[in-house]
């Protein structure tokens, strides 16, 4: 899978690859990762690719020239490329959003900067706008290493084993259950005998449910939007009634 970063700063991309599985991933032909520099594409002796907005306010806007020959120059060699724009009003990425952005082969990630870009990049260029969270970054830059981070760990191959990324948090919706390796004891604190047990049914029903709780305690709001099976929700409401015997002993709770 191609990804194609458009910045100011690609020394902030390069940086990210040189280690870990994202490296390996490179390595052996997983993933490609191409920063663009935009300010290659602008032209004149100072190669500026912003500036003042029309009616006036505070900021500076990125020129529409840079971007789009940069964006032009990338789908010559990749003609389907999918073309996002990184911005806060785009919609928020998550789990899902990462799977579908999965079946295009090429990615082209536009990162903004100061204000934004100008208006005329979304019209014409842009096939969708993606935003990591409601909040201000200084650039689009960390935006897109989330991205190619969240996505590429779906290709296979990329993790190693297969089932890794299945049993990530949000892999399903919900979040992950608790992981423990050696010692066995560590400062008075015991692995859960289920997990020294053998029994591999045993452990899948332990994990399973301590994410359900996991899910139910932190992020109830996800478990409207899994898919739950009858087992699951029969789990469900075992762990609410023991989490309502426990608050109905504190006073005051009207639970």
């Amino acid at each position: 899978m191609n990804f194609i970063i458009l910045t100011l700063f690609p020394d902030m991309i390069s940086s990210m690859f040189g280690n870990g599985v994202l490296k390996r991933a490179v390595d052996n032909g997983g993933i490609a990762v191409t920063p663009v520099n935009i300010r290659d594409f602008a032209e004149g002796k100072h190669r500026i690719t912003d500036d003042r907005p029309y009616g006036g306010g505070c900021g500076m806007v990125m020129k529409p020239e840079p971007i789009t020959a940069a964006i032009r120059s990338a789908k010559k060699e990749f003609p389907e490329a999918y073309t996002i724009l990184l911005t806060p009003q785009g919609r928020i990425f998550n789990q899902k959003v990462a799977r579908d952005l999965l079946q295009h082969k090429t990615l082209i990630l536009i990162c903004g900067r100061y204000e934004g870009v100008d208006e005329r990049i979304r019209e014409e260029w842009v096939n969708d706008e993606v935003s990591i969270g409601d909040y201000i970054l200084t650039g689009g830059e960390p935006a897109a290493l989330v991205i190619v981070d969240a996505v590429s760990r779906l290709i296979p191959g990329v993790l190693g084993g297969e089932s890794s990324a299945e049993e990530d948090s949000f892999s399903d919706g919900l979040l992950e259950y608790p992981h423990y390796t050696r010692p066995r004891s560590f400062e008075g604190a015991e692995v859960p005998n289920i997990l020294l047990s053998g029994d591999h049914e045993k452990i899948r029903q332990w994990r399973r449910k301590s994410s359900l709780m996991r899910t139910l305690l932190k992020r109830p709001e996800l478990l409207e939007s899994s898919s739950l099976s009858a087992e699951d929700i029969e789990l469900l409401e075992e762990l609410d009634l023991r989490i309502k015997k426990v608050l109905q002993k504190y006073p005051g709770n009207d639970m």
